[in-house]
Formats: C-alpha cells, sequence, structure tokens
C-alpha cells in the first residue's frame, strides 16, 4: 500500500473554501428565520414547531448522503456532485425564502434550504478524509472551521450593517424587511460561487487510488445485529408510553414529533434485526447500531452540547428583543432593531470562536481535550444563562465571549476525541450518522422547549437560553467519560490544528 501525499496550504484552502458559502446560507437562516416567521404571524410558542424542518432533514438526509457518496463516482468524482447538487437548490431557497407571502410556505421553504444545506455539507466532512493523509485531517478540520468563522461573522451581522447603510430595516405587515432580502440574496450568491470554487480547483481520488492508501483499511468488522430488536423494543415502548400520556392529560401536540420519533426509530431497529435485505437502509442503521465505543459516549456530548445551540438559534431573537429591548411586536422598531443584534451577537460568538481557536491548542497540551472541552463549553453555558441577568444588550457580547469559546470547542475537539475510531472506508456513512447526534437533540429541543416554556416559565423565551446553559455544563461532565487518546498523538494533532 501507498501514502496518501501530503497537501500544499493552497490546495487544502481551495478544497474547504466552499465551506465559507455554506455557512454563510447557514449563518443567514440561523439568525433571521424566527424573525421571519414572527413576521409572517407565528407566535413565539408556535415556533419550535416549524423549525422542526431543519434537524428532521439532517437525520433523515445526511446518514443517506454520506452512504451513497461512498459510493458514488463519476466525471466530477465522489464528493463534488453532492456539493454543486446541494448548492444550487440551496441558492434557489435563500433567493425565494425572504418573499415568501405566508407561513406555511416559509416553513416548506426552510425545509428545503436545510435539506440543501445538508446535501452540501455532509460530503465536505468527508472529503478531508479522502484528500488528506492522517497528519494533516486536523488541519483540513481547522481550515473548514475558519471559514465557518469568517461566513458566519459576515452573514450574521450583514441585515445591521444593511440598516446602517440607509436599507430599509421596516416593513409593512406581512412582509419581510429589505435588510433580510438583501441579505438573503447576497448569501444565494456567496453560496454558489464559493463552492463552484471548491469544484473548479480541487480534484478527488478514484475509488481504486483510495482503497491503495495503506490509510483506507482501518475498516470495522460487520458484527451481528441480531440483537438490535432489544435497542427497538425499549425505544418503541418508550414512544408508546409517551402517546398514552399525550392522548390521557392532553398534552401539547408538540410532544407528539417526540413519541413518533421513538416509535419510529424503534421499528427500524426491530426491522434491522429481523431482515436480510442490504439495501442501503439497512446498511446505516447496521453502522449505526454497530458503532465504535467511542462514538456511543461522545453521542452523549454531542446531545446535551446541540440541544442548546438549537435552544440558542430559536429563541435568541424573542429572547433578546423582549428582555434587552421591551418589544414583542414585531412589526415594530424596537423589536426589529433588536432583532439586527441578535445578528451581531450571533457574528460576535462566532468571531470569538476564531479567537479561541488559537487559544485551545493550547489548552489541550496543557489540560487535555476532555478537561479542555468542559472548560469551553462550561464558559458557554455560563454565557447563555446570563441573558437572563442582564439588561443592557451590549453587555450581551461579553456573554457572546463564553459561547464562542463553546461553539470553536464543540466543532473542533469531539472530533479530534473520535477521529482514530473512524474507519476510513466508511468515511461518509460515519460522519453522517455522528450528525445523528447533531440532530436528535435538536428535534428534541423542538418537540419540548414550547412545552417547558409554556407549563413552567410562563412563555418567556429567555428562560430557553437559561436551559440551554444548563445543557452546555452537563455536556462538558460527559466528555470525561470519554477515553483520552494518547498523549502525544492528541497534542500533535491539536498542534497542526493551529492557525499559527
Amino acid at each position: 500500500m501507498s501514502r496518501k501525499p501530503a497537501l500544499s496550504f493552497w490546495q487544502i484552502w481551495n478544497m474547504c473554501f466552499g465551506f465559507l458559502g455554506i455557512q454563510f446560507g447557514f449563518a443567514l437562516q440561523n439568525a433571521n428565520v424566527s424573525r421571519i416567521f414572527q413576521t409572517l404571524g407565528a407566535s413565539v410558542d408556535a415556533i419550535p414547531a416549524l423549525w422542526i424542518a431543519a434537524p428532521l432533514t439532517g437525520l433523515i438526509v445526511q446518514p443517506l448522503i454520506g452512504h451513497w457518496s461512498d459510493r458514488t463516482w463519476g466525471r466530477l468524482g465522489r464528493r463534488r456532485p453532492y456539493f454543486l447538487a446541494g448548492a444550487v437548490l440551496a441558492t434557489l431557497a435563500l433567493l425565494v425564502m425572504p418573499n415568501a407571502p405566508l407561513l406555511w410556505i416559509a416553513a416548506g421553504l426552510l425545509w428545503i434550504m436545510d435539506a440543501s444545506f445538508n446535501v452540501a455539507m455532509e460530503p465536505f466532512r468527508a472529503f478531508v478524509g479522502d484528500r488528506l493523509p492522517v497528519r494533516q485531517r486536523a488541519r483540513g478540520y481547522a481550515m473548514q472551521s475558519f471559514f465557518i468563522g469568517i461566513g458566519a461573522v459576515v452573514a450574521s451581522a450583514l441585515p445591521y450593517f444593511l440598516a446602517h447603510a440607509g436599507v430599509a430595516n421596516t416593513a409593512p405587515e406581512g412582509t419581510i424587511p429589505d435588510t433580510v432580502k438583501y441579505a438573503f440574496y447576497a448569501g444565494g450568491a456567496v453560496l454558489l460561487g464559493s463552492v463552484l470554487w471548491t469544484v473548479c480547483t480541487t480534484r478527488e481520488y478514484p475509488p481504486e487510488a483510495l482503497l491503495a492508501f495503506d490509510d483506507g483499511a482501518n475498516v470495522l468488522p460487520e458484527g451481528d445485529v441480531s440483537g438490535a430488536w432489544r435497542v427497538g423494543a425499549v425505544l418503541g415502548l418508550l414512544g408508546v408510553l409517551l402517546l398514552a400520556l399525550i392522548l390521557r392529560f392532553a398534552l401539547a401536540r408538540d410532544l407528539y414529533l417526540l413519541a413518533g420519533m421513538l416509535i419510529a426509530a424503534g421499528l427500524l431497529f426491530v426491522w434491522l434485526a429481523r431482515t436480510r435485505r442490504d439495501g442501503t437502509v439497512r446498511q446505516v442503521m447496521g453502522d449505526l447500531y454497530r458503532m465504535p465505543e467511542a462514538m456511543r459516549r461522545l453521542a452523549w456530548v454531542q446531545f446535551f452540547s446541540w440541544f442548546a445551540l438549537f435552544a440558542m438559534w430559536i429563541y435568541t431573537t424573542p429572547a433578546v428583543t423582549a428582555v434587552q429591548f421591551g418589544a414583542t411586536d414585531p412589526h415594530s422598531a424596537a423589536y426589529n432593531a433588536g432583532a439586527n443584534w441578535v445578528g451581531v451577537l450571533f457574528a460576535a460568538y462566532n468571531g470569538f470562536a476564531a479567537l479561541a481557536a488559537i487559544v485551545i491548542p493550547w489548552m489541550a497540551r496543557t489540560w487535555g481535550l476532555r478537561v479542555s472541552h468542559l472548560v469551553n463549553v462550561t464558559l458557554g453555558g455560563a454565557g447563555l444563562v446570563s441573558f437572563a441577568l442582564i439588561r443592557d444588550p451590549h453587555w450581551l457580547l461579553l456573554s457572546m465571549l463564553g459561547v464562542g469559546f463553546a461553539w470553536a470547542s464543540i466543532l473542533s475537539l469531539p472530533y479530534a476525541l473520535l477521529s482514530d475510531n473512524l474507519p476510513a472506508a466508511k468515511m461518509g456513512v460515519y460522519m453522517g450518522i455522528f450528525n445523528f447526534f447533531i440532530v436528535i437533540p435538536q428535534l428534541l429541543a423542538a418537540s419540548v422547549l414550547g412545552v417547558l416554556l409554556k407549563w413552567f416559565f410562563h412563555d418567556q423565551p429567555v428562560y430557553a437560553l437559561v436551559l440551554g446553559g444548563a445543557s452546555l455544563i452537563v455536556a462538558g461532565l460527559c466528555t470525561l467519560r470519554v477515553r483520552e487518546p494518547h498523549a502525544a498523538v492528541a497534542a500533535r494533532g491539536v498542534a497542526e490544528a493551529s492557525p499559527g
């Protein structure tokens, strides 16, 4: 077997450049979709259900795209056809979304837009494993994180800067302000242009070349899946029990999604244990059932981390406009000023994350990966909790400093802990499966956050951020359960990821 050749700085730059556009569009979605929904008439307690489209599409799309891209080869290569198709569809959705005339149309466009982001994004993660030798992979993920930060900073703050440039920041009832419209138009152009750059400047290894490299032999054994029915039975019974409680006590309809997810997952695991077919779904479910032990433990870290992030993305706009700006009418000047400030806050935490990336390698060398991640997500948890205590919106920038450290850590250290346990021959599907533990907590948040706010917090959205802060701290504690790689290997990998 031969060694995979190392790539130059500019080759790595070109292969990751498309992530700039994907994150630009994703950041516009995170910072503005709640605003669009409220402008079109959605109540605060209805927003989580409308956001369900985003994580649900990721749950379905990412492992399937990973599985298919592992087995694709054509004129554009292995991963690039998915980059390009996802970018074209997402660009169209970005152009149409701010012109949606009705709430249900905007919700449908969110579904299309997020599915398209996932089609483009998931193969980009696997692309690093395909193109780079093991010693350069951390550097490749760091380059992706750099573009994540740049794209998110610019996109999140764009409506704010457009308003200061004189673009109208308010609009008649039921109409999206021009600041948001023009930001989405710019996002479509950046997304398509950056992905085209990567497609045109980067080549891929053909399947036979990948098999010839010595890092391609690290595959997990297939293993037995006959015991999967036990997992399915537990999940299915939990779903049926929850469904019975919903019907008996007339609980909120948002909980139907959670019950349905549990029952569906249970049926899939039972089916996995009984079927003898060898199709795509069985292969993906089998890989999920047989995933490495490190991934199982990191699943809890991801679960609590992304529950918190989704709470932040959904509720920061209604929380800040209500608490720091004293406005609940989405057509008022105060509300729209607050919504623009949320864009600045989202830009700030991404900017702070870029700075945190310089500090995190030192932390990892000094304290190790696990303790470093615990410290970083605890800072983020404290930042989210402080939204309930701070009244001057400018001081929320300090809160976002902690969130920035957490975000930088979430994008890097769990992957550093996991990287040695992923089989190269199934890089795409395992990256997609790992995203289950990003998507499932988002679906849970969309199902239960509205209910929790109604039952316990009098529909005050700022307490969703408090719950998110507590969840980040739990994620950090769960990190301590994950086995740390050998200190020398970990230090070397993190040092390679350092921006310096």
